[in-house]
């Protein structure tokens, strides 16, 4: 359907009085009281976003994610031309689209918080934007039971909004961007005002839907479950920076820095200061009295870098922590049962460490507050950051 460029995207809001900052707000609906967090000021005002650069494939399903304040949102405005961009170019299907009206752009969002008229019914709602533009009865009716009958909400034709569960509505507003049948699907947090149980069964109906349309979509979240299931690739975003980008499992394998790596994965991984020690070709990642050889593959990009001896952040994994007989000394703090797994929190080379145990190997009340245990590691699995910079010292 379309490609998307976005060249060293900027967005900077100009410095404003306190009465304009005060009715701006108002007309969003925003607390005046709530501070604005991770954002940058220079002379020329409050930067949000800062040299984005992304190329998004025809098709392509695109995750942005990070922390509150982090530019995401804004980022998404900027494409659908609900914000003005400051500098840099966006291009989609390979036409500029910096001074386009938002109803040119051949788009479609759906918002957090539904957006749904209140007095009209879902087939009222759904059939509003085609009415609009004027298409005839029969193909308004045809396009709206088909998008009714992808998102199962046929039987709620005729209902208002307020008799529906909030599931239910996020479908309405799904299916209304679905209907114009867009060029570019924009969501901005569709989930989060969904409880867990709604959450887990709508991401699993926006990977089918993903399968039966064609479009291009542009996903932003700040839940990271979300994004590695529903991404083809992640775009992990801080401080209007862009951290990294790359598929799930780059990003949760190859981490560039200490920031992606503490925020993706669940529990986050665990950090010590350690030693990163080299002997001729070999590198060995040292803590808490352990050596361990890391892998052929990382001590190939180690070389390639030629980084010496150093003291770093060693990061490990919850789930790519072992206990061992012998190995770092720890005493156990909480055991969490989880059902297929006991996370363990155990205290470590003055660190909180979290340890999962699957339970066929171990019981969950073998595990005692105050037990001394040990743990060891792979050299596959550890990641080595530089303390200068926090980033991964293979990349």
């Amino acid at each position: 359907m379309a490609t998307v460029q976005l060249k060293n995207i900027k967005k900077i809001y100009p410095f404003e009085s306190g009465e304009q900052r005060k009715q701006r707000k108002k007309s969003r609906g925003q607390d005046t009281d709530k501070p604005k967090a991770n954002l940058q000021i220079t002379d020329q005002g409050v930067v949000a976003v800062q040299e984005f650069n992304l190329d998004i494939a025809d098709k392509e399903f695109i995750v942005l994610v990070g922390p509150s304040g982090c530019g995401k949102s804004t980022t998404l405005r900027m494409v659908a031309g609900l914000e003005e961009i400051s500098e840099g170019e966006l291009y989609i299907d390979g036409k500029l689209m910096n001074d386009v009206a938002p109803k040119d752009r051949d788009i479609a969002m759906v918002f957090q918080n539904y957006a749904l008229y209140p007095h009209m019914t879902v087939y009222e709602n759904m059939a509003f934007s085609l009415k609009l533009r004027k298409e005839k009865k029969e193909v308004i009716d045809k396009k709206v039971r088909e998008a009714a009958e992808i998102l199962d909400i046929t039987q709620y034709l005729d209902r208002k909004p307020k008799a529906l569960s909030g599931g239910q509505r996020q479908r309405v507003a799904i299916g209304r961007a679905i209907v114009r049948d867009p060029a570019v699907f924009l969501m901005d947090e569709p989930l989060s005002n969904l409880d867990a149980k709604l959450r887990n069964q709508m991401r699993a109906e926006i990977i089918k839907l993903r399968e039966r349309i064609n479009t291009t979509f542009i996903y932003v979240t700040h839940d990271q479950t979300e994004a590695m299931t529903l991404g083809d690739r992640i775009v992990i975003m801080r401080d209007g920076y862009i951290q990294q980008i790359g598929t799930p499992q780059e990003v949760f394998n190859n981490p560039r820095n200490l920031f992606v790596a503490g925020f993706i994965g669940t529990p986050q991984m665990n950090f010590f200061d350690g030693k990163l020690t080299r002997e001729g070709d070999k590198y060995f990642a040292e803590l808490g009295g352990e050596k361990v050889e890391l892998s052929k593959e990382k001590e190939a990009r180690l070389l390639a870098k030629d980084v010496q001896s150093q003291d770093v952040t060693l990061g490990i994994r919850p789930e790519h922590t072992d206990l061992a007989d012998k190995g770092v000394a720890a005493k156990v703090d909480v055991s969490e049962m989880m059902g297929s797994s006991v996370h363990l929190h155990v205290s470590a080379e003055g660190k909180d460490v979290i340890i999962i145990v699957p339970t066929t190997e171990m019981a969950a009340d073998n595990f005692k507050l105050g037990d001394n245990v040990h743990f060891t590691f792979s050299g596959a699995v550890a990641h080595v950051f530089s303390k200068e910079d926090d980033k991964n010292l293979e990349w």
